[in-house]
């Protein structure tokens, strides 16, 4: 009986590429060795969020004046910047889980090399998703230090929005894996960014949900609302129990990501 098929009935949820993975650090071993020969490459993704976070502490906080959040008064810079912290999470993650991996998987033919070796597609789709969640998470773990230096963090817990950082960048990750092994050219990357601006936009990013009076539901379709609905309360010391059904939907994305990207590895590469 296959490992897989001996797991307890209450991890039957974990998918299947996560029991079966046995050498993914590889992965993640290359990729760094790869980084220290080009590390610029790998910090322009932090620079987008923190240049609006400068013109909104510079430009728009005293035009906007205080948002009223969870029946606190704060700033909007205070407002917008536990957003582009998660935001930071996101783009990291999707900017190394699609462009990076459609040049190895369709170009280098990487992977076509590295499972000539004993390394599996669960090994490759989770090396690789565990990278792009590394570079996210070092993203909000620098954004998380500005913040702090330009006065904006609110409370200790926001320490906690670090692993709900991780949470993001790997839900992100693992559906950008997922989505990249069914692009066939370049040119596919337009809906790349065509799905992330306006998830970045309206993701009660810049605005709170009340702005958008009977359409604020749509924003709880964002998954990136969810994170920084979760960052957000956090900065704020905020604990509730409403934050489980965030973490559930990010929790989710990842577990159909992974699955996903693990099957479509083996089938691209194995048949």
């Amino acid at each position: 009986m296959s490992a897989v098929a001996r797991v307890a009935p209450g991890l039957r949820i974990v998918p299947p590429a996560l029991l079966r993975a046995r050498r993914p650090h590889r992965m993640i071993e290359r990729s760094l060795h790869v980084v220290r020969r080009s590390p610029l490459i790998y910090v322009t993704g932090f620079f987008e969020p923190l240049f609006y976070l400068l013109s909104i502490r510079i430009g728009f906080t005293e035009l906007v004046g205080d948002i009223d959040v969870a029946g606190r008064s704060v700033g909007y810079a205070a407002f917008v910047a536990p957003a582009l912290m998660a935001s930071s999470a996101m783009n990291g993650a999707v900017y190394d889980s699609t462009m990076n991996i459609f040049f190895k998987l369709r170009h280098a033919k990487l992977y076509d090399a590295v499972l000539a070796t004993p390394m599996t597609p669960d090994d490759v789709a989770l090396g690789e998703i565990a990278f792009a969640v590394l570079r996210g998470f070092l993203y909000s773990v620098a954004f998380l230090v500005t913040m702090w230096a330009m006065g904006m963090v609110g409370s200790p817990l926001v320490l906690l929005a670090l692993p709900v950082c991780l949470l993001i960048g790997f839900a992100f990750a693992a559906i950008g894996m997922a989505c990249t092994t069914y692009m066939r050219s370049w040119a596919d990357f337009e809906y790349v960014s065509a799905i992330t601006l306006p998830l970045f936009l309206f993701s009660a990013t810049f605005y709170p949900v009340s702005s958008y009076g009977e359409w604020g539901w749509v924003l709880q379709l964002s998954p990136l609302y969810h994170g920084v609905a979760l960052v957000r309360s956090l900065n704020l010391g905020h604990l509730e129990w409403s934050m489980l059904g965030h973490v559930g939907v990010l929790l989710g994305l990842a577990v159909i990501g992974v699955t996903v990207a693990s099957r479509r590895v083996a089938s691209l590469l194995l048949t």
